[in-house]
């Protein structure tokens, strides 16, 4: 009787601890998931919604259609683009988040790409090409 008990209390804790290590390989996946794919995921979201917040009149921004402007107006969270070129004023009322990000003026000139500087003594054309 007495080893019939000692047998049923044995064979309850290899199954618990089988149960345990097949339980183990479900919480390392978990733990991994968040590392790799949510935490990263929030972290750009946060990026995200400062750069929102910090959206003023005279930015100049990338909407997240590629569309290039200057905010000329922050009303809430409606903002109002100037796209239009030079002396054409053109605006668009866009949502706020709709922002893709800000155009660094000293890294990427208004409106395009980053201008190569002309090496010295590069002689130029009326157009700003170089004649070498």
């Amino acid at each position: 009787m007495l080893s019939l008990a000692l047998l049923a209390a044995e064979e309850t804790k290899s199954s618990s601890a089988s149960g345990l290590i097949t339980f183990i390989p479900i919480v390392l996946i978990g733990a991994a998931m968040y590392f790799l794919l949510i935490r990263p995921q929030r972290k750009r979201m946060r990026e995200q919604q400062g750069l929102l917040r910090t959206i003023e009149k005279g930015d100049e921004i990338i909407t997240n259609g590629g569309i290039y402007g200057f905010v000329t107006l922050v009303d809430g969270d409606t903002l109002w683009v100037d796209i239009g070129h030079a002396d054409q004023e053109v605006e668009i009322r866009i949502h706020r988040s709709a922002v893709q990000r800000k155009v660094n003026p000293a890294v990427e000139p208004a409106g395009g790409q980053p201008q190569p500087e002309p090496s010295p003594g590069a002689e130029q054309d009326d157009e700003g090409k170089s004649n070498n």
